[in-house]
């Protein structure tokens, strides 16, 4: 029987027939390209010959060492050389543009396409179930590239796992895959040099839709790499990975979900390819999975779909649709979810829909979104700092220019919040945060205003005009200046010898100026309106770094030295009458 198989096709005719029908597809390949008509055609036919071509190449590599091809290996060639002889002539009649009509040559392309999509199929059902074939079983054995490996070695070693993402068994495909998920996070050439190689990122995207949890989830690795990369986004699309990826967010496991919204949300920075997300029914998928149960297992998934749709609503007619099929209250309840992921990516959508939309942000406030995001500032609540610093922000956008919003705000105690953090010394990045918020506080009426007064912010303030940072440092200052447009603020300013002294202080170029010079002497000349603030910057040690600048012919700094002098004038005019 071995015998008889051996006549049939363990011949070296057998092993000629195969390197003859791999050089004759390498030959057509080349032919392919000189096609000038029906492109679109010629480029499906020709990328099932490199995928053909790329495993007849390998088949060979394995039969130099294990023997020759068997008789079911002979028939597939047989069927090749039929399909073959067949997109030759058809070739040959597009270049010569010899055809007897359009339609009768689409028609023709059509069949020889099905008979190549036919044969592969054959081909990979033979390597993954030959038991002939060593392929399946044994290890990868070339060596993994260092970082002084040179290209072309990267190079052979990438299309040696290209050749087992194609050929090898389920078992083979995945340890290759986990290879190449290991070298791609140490060098990145292996992404730039596996992205030149024909037919790799159809591969890969063909692993996206596998039915084995393992080999998907490790696709979907490469994929996420990829899409790091800007220059790969356009050809990505193109191929139709964002369908493969929103079929994974139906059906996948959480892993292979999560893998798939991280590939989502680098492919729709900046609102990139939403039409294409929206057109593959994307919005809708992810909102399920938002208005899943949020728990730890899969509350970093909602998290993560949160991170998608944010990229999505930046563009207004995504914003519209996601607000009709009802995502304002399933972010409000997120953000009370206990689930911390959740928390601060739910915060971060409702900032971006409140941007620019009044008639949004009036949902999101009939909603309770001013109460929900205030009670997250609350310093008896356990939200993390992050999530309050999104909630800040959140809020400011908000309420912005609108009374009855402000009022609800400070209804809510969201000025006791955000005194508390300037108070909490322990987080810098919460002070800061606070302080910001405290100076869009100073921007609005002279009520709240006086409010920031009573409740104690200009000292804590204060404190920020000799902070390590120079921005925080700015918004201080310029806060305090808004501040003391209400008179009964400078005088609580001024009955602090230090605050003072601390503002002609930081004047002086010598002792650490920060280059804010100029906000400083604005709040110095508001407070020489007031009497107590003449008095206090008079007999002030450091009135000299004020007279020192007008002697170099600072403007605002001579301004201050001439409304001192003009109001001793007066007083001393006043005395001399009243005697």
């Amino acid at each position: 029987m071995v015998e008889e198989k051996t006549t049939v096709a363990g011949t070296t005719t057998g092993r000629s027939r195969l390197r003859q029908i791999t050089d004759r597809i390498s030959s057509l390949i080349f032919l392919s390209h000189s096609v000038k008509v029906f492109s679109s055609k010629w480029n499906l036919i020709r990328n099932k010959l490199n995928e053909i071509h790329s495993i007849l190449t390998s088949l060979l590599l394995e039969f130099h060492d294990s023997g020759d091809p068997n008789s079911i290996l002979s028939g597939i060639i047989q069927s090749f050389e039929d399909a073959t002889n067949s997109c030759n002539s058809l070739a040959q009649k597009c270049i010569e543009d010899s055809y007897s009509g359009k339609l009768l040559m689409q028609s023709d392309l059509d069949i020889i396409l099905v008979k190549f999509d036919t044969n592969l199929k054959s081909l990979l059902e033979f390597v993954n179930t030959s038991p002939t074939l060593s392929m399946g079983d044994y290890a990868i054995v070339v060596s993994k590239p260092g970082a002084t490996t040179n290209r072309d070695d990267v190079k052979f070693y990438v299309k040696d796992l290209l050749c087992r993402f194609k050929v090898g068994r389920i078992d083979v495909r995945k340890q290759a895959l986990i290879s190449f998920n290991e070298v791609i996070q140490e060098d990145e050439r292996c992404i730039k040099i596996g992205m030149e190689l024909d037919g790799f990122v159809n591969v890969i995207m063909k692993f996206l839709n596998s039915k084995d949890a393992g080999i998907q989830e490790e696709g979907l690795k490469v994929m996420a790499t990829i899409c790091k990369y800007d220059s790969y986004k356009n050809e990505l699309v193109g191929i139709g990975v964002v369908a493969s990826l929103i079929r994974v967010l139906e059906s996948g496991s959480v892993l292979s979900k999560e893998l798939s919204v991280r590939c989502l949300i680098k492919l729709t920075m900046n609102s990139d390819n939403v039409w294409s997300i929206l057109a593959n029914g994307g919005v809708n998928a992810l909102l399920k999975i938002c208005s899943s149960r949020c728990d730890d297992v899969d509350g970093e998934l909602v998290g993560l779909a949160c991170g998608v749709l944010r990229n999505l609503i930046g563009v207004d007619e995504i914003k519209r649709f996601v607000v009709e099929e009802g995502v304002i209250p399933l972010l409000i309840k997120l953000v009370k979810s206990g689930n911390e992921a959740s928390q601060i990516s739910a915060i971060a959508c409702i900032q971006v829909l409140a941007s620019g939309n009044g008639f949004v942000r009036s949902l999101i406030v009939n909603e309770g979104g001013i109460r929900v995001l205030v009670r997250v500032l609350d310093p008896k609540s356990l939200y993390l700092s992050k999530a309050r610093v999104k909630s800040m922000r959140a809020l400011m956008i908000l309420c912005l220019d609108s009374v009855d919003y402000m009022n609800s705000l400070k209804g809510y105690g969201f000025m006791d919040h955000i005194l508390y953090h300037l108070l909490n010394n322990g987080e810098v990045t919460m002070q800061e945060s606070a302080l910001r918020a405290a100076s869009w506080l100073s921007e609005s009426s002279d009520e709240f205003k006086k409010a920031m007064g009573d409740a104690g912010f200009i000292p804590e303030i204060v404190k920020f005009l000799d902070a390590k940072s120079i921005e925080a440092r700015e918004i201080a200052g310029e806060t305090l200046l808004r501040l003391f447009e209400v008179p009964r603020n400078q005088k609580r300013f001024v009955k602090n010898d230090q605050n003072v002294n601390l503002l002609l202080q930081l004047i002086d170029s010598q002792e650490g100026y920060f280059g804010n010079r100029k906000i400083l002497l604005s709040i110095i000349m508001s407070l020489t309106f007031c009497n107590e603030g003449r008095k206090k910057i008079t007999s002030s040690e450091y009135l000299k770094n004020i007279e020192k600048l007008a002697d170099e012919q600072v403007l605002d700094a001579k301004k201050i030295v001439r409304n001192l002098s003009a109001n001793r004038l007066r007083c001393m005019i006043r005395g001399i009458w009243h005697s």
